[in-house]
């Protein structure tokens, strides 16, 4: 399985950066992405806080240990 690069925390950074006004072009190329993989985190992660990040990474943690169980086999 492909191993993730960037935390959420990090694409949240990243995409503060350009609500701040920093370029596109001089973000993708400093963190080293595309720009395909930019517009999708702005898609999934825009207008998020700092709180909304715990609060997604916690619900997808509970989602990825919940998947693999059978709910009718407690």
């Amino acid at each position: 399985m492909k191993r993730k690069r960037f935390s959420v925390e990090q694409i949240v950074a990243v995409l503060k950066q350009a609500e701040l006004g920093m370029a596109v072009a001089d973000i993708i190329r400093q963190v080293g992405i595309s720009e395909q993989t930019f517009y999708r985190w702005k898609k999934q992660y825009a207008g998020l806080q700092s709180d909304q990040v715990r609060e997604l990474k916690q619900l997808q943690d509970e989602c990825q240990t919940t998947s693999g169980t059978d709910p009718l086999a407690t």
